[in-house]
């Protein structure tokens, strides 16, 4: 199982990807500058899609590209080899906070990565199931983790929807809300699922979330 992918460009910037332990580290390096971020596994819908010359994966969320492979770099095995890898480790670490035990699954995700890829239907607000569980203390651990580390101002609607959802968790409007601000916070979305992982899972179109 490979938990590193390096894909070089003579041309343009020269991105890699590591695997390490809840999220994946992305380092973008061009000539003239290195960007980093990661990227939680919880939220990566873990069965990808391939674009004209990419595989993307997706957010639970809103079904936005947070990674994009270029197929087949450097080579197909060690291509396929990471992406397995990432698909397994994203079903299992979304699993992991859902409480799910599919011990099973896992294996099902491997395969032909060049299949035609499901259709994914993007998630919103008025979608999310009245029947959708809230957890309180998941609600109070995002909102401490995302005043400790990501408190800038484009977040304070968030927390603000995040605060009127903990005092009222069965109320369905209210996690609408939160739904709505968390759409509309654009670049903050992988700050906001990186350190609040469990935004993604209560904003996810699961069952179990």
């Amino acid at each position: 199982m490979s938990t590193k992918l390096t894909q070089k460009h003579l041309l343009k910037a020269t991105h890699a990807f590591e695997i390490v332990e809840d999220q994946v580290n992305i380092s973008i390096k061009s000539r003239f500058k290195q960007e980093t971020h990661s990227v939680s596994l919880a939220v990566l819908n873990p069965e990808p899609v391939i674009t004209r010359s990419h595989l993307e994966f997706l957010s639970r969320v809103n079904g936005e590209a947070l990674l994009s492979l270029e197929l087949s770099r450097p080579n197909v095995a060690e291509f396929n080899d990471f992406v397995n890898t990432l698909k397994q480790r994203a079903l299992e670490e979304f699993n992991s906070i859902a409480g799910i035990n599919v011990a099973a699954k896992p294996a099902a995700l491997n395969g032909n990565l060049y299949e035609e890829p499901p259709e994914f239907d993007e998630l919103t607000p008025a979608d999310i199931s009245k029947a959708k569980k809230v957890h309180v203390e998941g609600i109070e651990n995002a909102i401490n983790m995302l005043e400790t580390y990501v408190n800038n101002e484009e977040i304070q609607p968030l927390l603000t929807a995040l605060v009127s959802l903990k005092q009222a968790p069965q109320d369905h409007s209210k996690l609408v809300d939160v739904a709505t601000v968390f759409n509309e916070l654009g670049s903050s979305q992988g700050a906001v699922l990186t350190y609040a992982p469990y935004i993604g899972l209560m904003l996810s179109d699961d069952p179990f979330g």
